[in-house]
């Protein structure tokens, strides 16, 4: 219970998922991100995502990153979630920004918060096993507040479309040292990664709202301070023009890039089991997933899940439907 009381959850959602327009485009011609999409007809992956983080958070401290820009699609999603708890970018500005802005939004209100941070673009076959990666992410902040623990997948594959995380020494089931980062590897290194204990990156990871913040204030020291005015500006004021107005000379910071590379001093890798995990970040990820689905009996896995979490609201595109439909080869 006291892990609970102190653990926030926040999904990142406020993405375009522009590599997938293929299979996002709705009847009036418009791109749908991907996160307000279903994989199988199903809840939407936000949903998902929002279920995946109700794993280790009560809802009063689940929190959304979304953007402005997207609001007819989410304003349908979140509406079982505290308006305070929906945290909206002005427009999208990089994975960092979108960071920087939820950790000093949830930080207001709880200074001591730890955060667990969830793609909203993922599929998982076994909730249950990730679940407990999560939990142990999460509890491990306590032993190492100073720290930010990632969550690195037991490959499947050797997945050269992948990012792989390279642990330190230490044991195998325990929170390691990170070696380094490889993204994208060729064929060949990624079964090399894999054979020497390599692990698949979910850019799933927890941290200490403080750590993390002082980390961005190391990385980005312009950024951080200038957005932390801005929301301190907005919070005295009880309005939103602040961040408005910084937003629009913001660049694009991609929070991996700029943040976490270069940081493994500061990180700690947890092995997370198989689990059926990936990423849907193109068409041809989609098609993989779809396949296995297809294998492991979809319309059996698909009642169950239904059952177990009642559907909120229908995804805005199916994407096994687009991809049937579009004839896509996997």
């Amino acid at each position: 219970m006291r892990l609970r009381q102190r653990t926030w959850g926040l999904v990142l959602a406020a993405g375009d998922g522009t590599r997938l327009a293929t299979l996002t485009t709705d009847s009036s011609g418009r791109s749908v991100p991907k996160q307000f999409c279903s994989l199988d007809g199903g809840r939407s992956l936000l949903e998902e995502a929002m279920h995946r983080a109700r794993h280790i958070v009560p809802r009063d401290r689940l929190c959304a990153i979304v953007a402005a820009d997207h609001r007819r699609y989410w304003q349908r999603t979140l509406w079982t979630l505290p308006a305070s708890n929906v945290i909206v970018q002005p427009s999208n500005r990089g994975t960092a920004h979108g960071i920087l802005l939820a950790v000093l939004s949830i930080l207001e209100r709880d200074p001591l918060a730890r955060i667990v941070f969830l793609p909203a673009d993922h599929y998982v076959r076994d909730e249950r096993a990730l679940g407990g990666s999560l939990r142990e992410a999460a509890t491990s902040l306590t032993r190492n507040p100073d720290t930010l623990s990632l969550i690195g997948i037991e490959p499947e594959e050797a997945d050269p479309e992948l990012g792989y995380i390279v642990p330190g020494t230490g044991p195998a089931h325990s929170a390691r040292p990170v070696s380094r980062f490889v993204e994208k590897p060729d064929p060949a290194l990624a079964r090399q990664l894999v054979a020497a204990g390599a692990l698949w990156n979910s850019f799933i990871f927890a941290a200490s709202g403080p750590t993390l913040l002082g980390l961005l204030r190391q990385k980005l020291p312009e950024s951080t301070e200038e957005m932390a005015t801005a929301v301190a500006r907005d919070s005295r004021l009880g309005s939103r023009s602040a961040v408005t107005e910084l937003y629009e000379d913001l660049q694009s910071i991609d929070f991996s890039r700029a943040v976490i590379q270069g940081a493994e001093a500061n990180l700690r890798v947890i092995t997370a089991p198989a689990c059926g995990w990936n990423d849907l970040g193109t068409p041809q990820r989609v098609a993989q997933t779809l396949k296995r689905l297809e294998s492991e009996r979809l319309e059996r896995f698909a009642s169950t899940a239904r059952k177990r979490f009642p559907i909120h609201a229908p995804a805005f595109i199916n994407l096994a439907a687009e991809h049937a439909r579009l004839g896509l080869a996997g």
